[in-house]
C-alpha cells in the first residue's frame, strides 16, 4: 500500500521540554555512530505528541540522529504504526486485511468503516472523530477478523458488534477490547481442554484486556496512566480527576508521560534540582544511602581547570553526565577509583539508566582513559626533549 506524506503540513515541529529530554535519553542508549537506531522510538514519541507524524517532525528527528531526511522517511512510511496524515480525535481504526482476517470477513468490516467513517481510508469522518485504514497482518490470526483501535485489539468481530463499538466510542464510552465472542484470549470458545490448572487463579480477562480495564482506558493508553477518552495531543489536565494531589512524593510532570527507559522527569519532593543531594557540600567520607552499595566521595564543584568530559566513557551520554555531575562526580579519576560497592550505589541511583556503570564497566574504562592520557603526555614530553636538543 502506497504511503505518502499528507499534502498539508505545519510550518515547524518541536518536542516539548519533557519529550525532548526523553528523546535525548533514548539516543544515549546507543553507541557513538549508531544513534540512528533510536529512530523508531523518537518518531513514535513525536506522533504521540502531535497525534500524527508530520514532515517537520520526521525531519527534526532525522536532524537529531544525524540521518538523511529520506532515511527517516523510509522508516516512517514503512511501518503502519506511523500515521502520515491527521487522524480522528477519538481513534484511527486499523482493519487487518491479510489472509486469515480477509477470509473471515475483514472486507465486511471495511464496509462498516466506509458507512460510518468515510468512503475512503485516511479520511476524517464528518465529525472529525475517526479515520480508518487497511493494514497488514497484526498477528491475531486465530481471532480473525480483528481491528486495532488506538492501542488495543478488538477480535472475533462481526459487522454488528464492530458497528456497536464505533457507536460506543463516538458516544464517549469505552468498549471492552479483546475477543468479542466470549473467548479468554485465543482459547477455544468452550474453554480450556488442557492445562486447566492454570486457569484457576487468573484474572477475569486476558492480560492485555485486563490492563485496559484496570486503568479504565481502552483507546488512548498513556504509559499505564488512567486518562479520559481524548486524543493524546489534546488537553489532559484533568486526568487525575478532582482528587487532591499527593504532595508527599514524586508526581508526573505536567501532561507528558515518561517511562522507565527514559529520563524520569518527576518532580522531586525536595528543593533544588537534579540528584536529591546535589546541593549538599562536598563529602570525602563514604556514606550509606538508599538502595545497594555505598555512595562514592563527591565534590561540590569541579577542580581547577573544569570538569572532565565524562562522555569519553562508553555509556555516558549528556543526560547521564548531568546526573553524575549532580551527584558530585566531575572527573574521570573519581570513577576510576570506585569500589564494587560504590559502583553498585551508582547503578541504583541512575534513574532511567540503572545498571549502566556495571554493564559498561565504567571503572575499567576510566582507568584506561587515564592510562592513555598519561601515555600521550609522556610521549609529548619526550618529543619536546628531542626537539630541544
Amino acid at each position: 500500500m502506497l504511503r505518502r506524506l499528507h499534502k498539508e503540513q505545519p510550518a515547524a515541529f518541536a518536542f516539548t521540554p519533557d519529550n525532548l529530554a526523553w528523546a535525548e535519553a533514548q539516543i544515549t542508549k546507543y553507541p557513538e555512530g549508531r544513534q540512528a537506531s533510536a529512530i523508531i522510538p523518537l518518531l513514535w514519541r513525536a506522533q504521540e505528541q502531535e497525534g500524527w507524524l508530520t514532515r517537520p517532525a520526521i525531519e527534526k528527528v532525522a536532524d537529531m540522529l544525524g540521518m538523511a531526511y529520506m532515511r527517516a522517511l523510509e522508516v516512517a512510511s514503512f511501518y503502519f504504526m506511523f500515521q502520515l496524515q491527521p487522524v480522528g480525535s477519538i481513534a484511527n481504526i486499523q482493519i487487518c486485511g491479510t489472509t486469515s482476517c480477509m477470509i473471515c470477513g475483514a472486507e465486511d468490516l471495511m464496509v462498516v468503516c466506509k458507512d460510518k467513517i468515510a468512503a475512503k481510508p485516511h479520511t476524517l469522518s464528518a465529525d472529525g472523530k475517526f479515520t480508518w485504514e487497511e493494514v497488514e497482518c497484526l498477528g491475531a490470526c486465530a481471532n480473525a477478523p480483528m481491528a486495532q483501535i488506538g492501542k488495543d485489539y478488538y477480535e472475533d468481530l462481526t459487522t454488528e458488534r464492530f458497528a456497536e463499538i464505533l457507536d460506543e466510542l463516538a458516544a464517549g464510552r469505552v468498549p471492552l477490547p479483546g475477543p468479542q465472542n466470549g473467548r479468554y484470549a485465543a482459547e477455544p470458545k468452550s474453554g480450556l481442554t488442557s492445562l486447566t490448572e492454570f486457569a484457576k487463579d487468573r484474572a477475569q480477562y486476558n492480560a492485555s484486556v485486563q490492563f485496559a480495564v484496570d486503568i479504565g482506558d481502552t483507546v488512548k493508553r498513556i504509559d499505564g496512566t488512567e486518562v479520559p477518552l481524548v486524543a493524546p495531543w489534546q488537553d489532559r489536565s484533568d486526568k487525575n480527576g478532582s482528587a487532591e494531589p499527593d504532595t508527599s512524593g514524586p508526581v508526573l510532570s505536567e501532561d507528558t508521560p515518561v517511562d522507565e527507559t527514559g529520563v524520569d522527569k518527576r518532580a522531586a519532593p525536595v528543593e533544588g534540582t537534579g540528584h536529591p543531594r546535589a546541593n549538599e557540600p562536598a563529602q570525602e567520607a563514604v556514606i550509606a544511602s538508599e538502595g545497594e552499595g555505598t555512595q562514592p566521595a563527591s565534590l561540590s564543584a569541579p577542580r581547577d581547570g573544569g570538569a572532565d568530559d565524562l562522555k569519553a566513557i562508553k555509556g555516558v551520554g549528556p543526560k547521564v553526565e548531568k546526573m553524575l555531575n549532580d551527584m558530585g562526580v566531575y572527573h574521570i579519576d573519581q570513577i576510576a577509583g570506585w569500589s564494587a560497592e560504590e559502583v553498585s550505589w551508582i547503578d541504583q541511583n541512575l534513574e532511567g539508566f540503572k545498571g549502566r556503570a556495571t554493564r559498561d564497566d565504567w571503572v575499567a574504562q576510566a582507568q584506561a582513559v587515564i592510562s592513555e592520557n598519561e601515555t600521550e603526555s609522556s610521549s609529548r614530553v619526550k618529543k619536546g626533549d628531542v626537539d630541544n636538543t
